[in-house]
């Protein structure tokens, strides 16, 4: 079998180029990211979704810095193939420029990411455009914006209407202007995932519940194998329910260990019978 190469940011414009889709998909822990990397995936995202998938928050916005170095380090070392994209957490670049890029620079220098994330629309165009202008390359999010949840209503479909659509197409373009080398679209109508891509002249467009007309596709991870239940977004496919896989082998071991069935001898290690009668001695 070939040794995979490392995905770069020209082979990532070559796929662009060529119509070959990039695959792409979140991770937060060093197991996950072996079978990623091993699986072929392209791109991934350490997601601030961490928070919900992993911390156990209701939402993102309590995840720190401190949280996503982390759990990228691990990323980084169980993936090191992947285009690894480290997420921004909340108020981690809002305040200035200046802390956008000093924690973008942490992602880089701390965790060994490839890229940055950050959410927002034109408002957030100097943050873009200050971390490209260090040399990190940046993606913008949006549609869906996790951390503007409350703001805008829910979890819920964004830009359904011609003029809020409009303004997505306009922040579309001026994070593509600021330097993004990438955006997300979340949870916006297809057509209009369409119509971004198609007026995109730099930027990769991926979607994540936007339909198929982007130049790629994200999808949360545990959302695909069934490991959140609290929430099954639609757009989601699951690809295998190792949560129920998962919980019955859990509910087996309590019957077992109350049954006394486990362990069984294959699952200990014995003493042989002349080491044991001399401890016995020894013990009087």
């Amino acid at each position: 079998m070939t040794e995979r190469k490392k995905i770069t940011l020209p082979e990532l414009y070559k796929k662009r180029a060529t119509g070959d889709p990039i695959v792409m998909l979140t991770c937060y822990d060093y197991p996950t990211a072996c079978f990623q990397d091993e699986a072929g995936i392209e791109m991934v995202l350490v997601g601030d979704s961490l928070g919900m998938t992993m911390l156990g928050y209701e939402s993102t916005l309590p995840v720190t810095m401190e949280d996503m170095i982390r759990h990228s380090q691990a990323v980084r070392r169980g993936a090191p193939h992947v285009w690894l994209v480290g997420d921004m957490p909340y108020m981690s670049y809002q305040p200035s420029v200046e802390s956008a890029i000093r924690n973008a620079g942490r992602f880089m220098a701390e965790a060994g990411c490839d890229s940055i994330k950050l959410e927002g629309g034109a408002e957030m165009a100097d943050r873009i455009a200050g971390i490209v202008k260090s040399g990190i390359p940046a993606m913008g999010h949006l549609g869906l914006t996790p951390q503007s949840s409350s703001a805008l209503g829910g979890f819920r479909l964004q830009g359904k209407s011609a003029l809020t659509a409009k303004k997505i197409i306009d922040d579309a373009k001026a994070l593509e202007q600021a330097g993004a080398f990438a955006i997300l679209l979340e949870m916006v109508p297809d057509r209009l995932c369409k119509i971004i891509t198609e007026r995109s002249e730099n930027s990769i467009i991926i979607s994540l519940g936007a339909g198929p007309g982007a130049h790629g596709q994200l999808l949360i991870y545990h959302d695909m194998f069934g490991l959140y239940p609290k929430f099954k977004p639609r757009m989601a496919k699951v690809y295998g329910n190792a949560g129920e896989v998962i919980l019955n082998g859990l509910q087996n071991y309590v019957q077992e260990v109350k049954s006394q069935v486990f362990p069984a001898p294959e699952n200990y290690f014995g003493m042989k019978d002349e080491d044991y009668d001399q401890l016995m001695e020894m013990l009087g």
